[in-house]
């Protein structure tokens, strides 16, 4: 006759062992129970309750209008001037502007409709220039290569891909080779440390170029994003960003024991660079007190330079502040692993 399915002592005295084994990994109860208190306490302070965000509208620097007085007076529209219209429009390809007010007679709204701060925008502007014949304001729709929320978001994602790549690719390896002793036992061989964590970074770009040539090509010929400036270019900083992010997953994973300790240090990592790194919308939407933060971190410098080179086609000398910045994120960080780093 067979017995019960499941006996209660059993049951009872395994779920112990569990909890306690779970309770001994501070940094699994950390990442539990802390860091989503910690995550929620910053986001529910930056974005509390307050004043609306203004939305941010760019005119041509033009002799003062009578319709550019009403926007200036309206404190729901932010307005910043350009001397040329080319200037305007890089803005607004750029994600720095909602819209772009041009000085015809009537005036002129031109936006990206798929951008949602667009379409606000838009009414806000209908608001200040009320006492002029809505009917007659013509809204101008961007649908030129290169200046849609697409060809914006595009770079981003790319970005994206490599820091995602980068962190969890190597970063859950390392831990994955600690948990399961394979680390200890190569302590025992003559090999050196410095030779173990460059092999990482060097396996990073074996499959490189066919995952960038993959998701590139997709933009390109499913998505239509543009790609102007020179391939080489394009390579160096894929290639920069690549050894970046391994750099940044091996500090990351080099004491780290555990898997769940590495999921959440790769998350504490990423996230802020998920929010403010440009990947959505441009960065200089937050106050300026962050930006010069912002702008320091890898991610950000990787976004700013893949937007510049495939949508504007800047040169590799045109991108060195931004190469500059990738490569301190790169030296640094795998400097500090090499004096880090725990075999066990």
């Amino acid at each position: 006759m067979a017995g019960p399915l499941l006996r209660l002592d059993e049951l009872r005295e395994l779920t112990r062992h569990r909890t306690l084994s779970f309770l001994r990994q501070p940094e699994a109860v950390f990442w539990v129970f802390a860091f989503p208190i910690v995550l929620a306490g910053v986001l529910g302070f930056a974005f509390q309750g307050g004043e609306p965000e203004p939305s941010v509208v760019g005119v041509i620097d033009l002799p003062p209008a009578e319709w550019i007085a009403r926007l200036d007076a309206n404190d729901r529209v932010e307005v910043r001037r350009f001397a040329t219209r080319d200037e305007g429009e890089r803005e607004l390809r750029g994600g720095r502007v909602d819209a772009l007010v041009l000085s015809t007679d009537p005036p002129a709204i031109r936006l990206d409709p798929v951008r949602p701060e667009a379409e606000l925008a838009r009414l806000r502007v209908l608001v200040s220039l009320g006492e002029v014949e809505r009917d007659e304001i013509a809204v101008e729709e961007v649908t030129e290569r290169g200046s849609r929320y697409v060809d914006f978001l595009f770079p981003g994602l790319l970005g994206m891909s490599l820091m995602g790549t980068g962190l969890w690719s190597i970063g859950f390896a390392v831990a994955d080779m600690r948990q399961r002793k394979v680390l200890k036992r190569l302590l025992v061989t003559p090999m050196r440390r410095s030779s173990f964590l460059a092999s990482f970074l060097l396996s990073r770009l074996v499959f490189l170029v066919a995952e960038m040539a993959l998701i590139v090509s997709f933009g390109i010929w499913i998505l239509g994003v543009p790609f102007r400036g020179p391939l080489a270019t394009f390579s160096v900083l894929c290639f920069a960003g690549a050894l970046c992010f391994a750099a940044v997953g091996l500090l990351a994973a080099s004491r780290v024991k555990t898997i769940e300790g590495i999921s959440g240090v790769i998350n504490l990592v990423m996230i802020p660079m998920w929010l403010g790194s440009g990947i959505f919308f441009s960065y200089e939407r937050f106050p300026e007190a962050v930006q010069p933060a912002l702008r320091a971190l890898p991610l950000t410098a990787l976004n700013d330079a893949l937007r510049a080179t495939m949508i504007d086609g800047a040169s590799v000398t045109q991108a060195l502040p931004e190469l500059a910045i990738i490569i301190a994120w790169t030296v640094v960080p795998f400097a500090l692993a090499l004096r880090l780093f725990r075999w066990v």
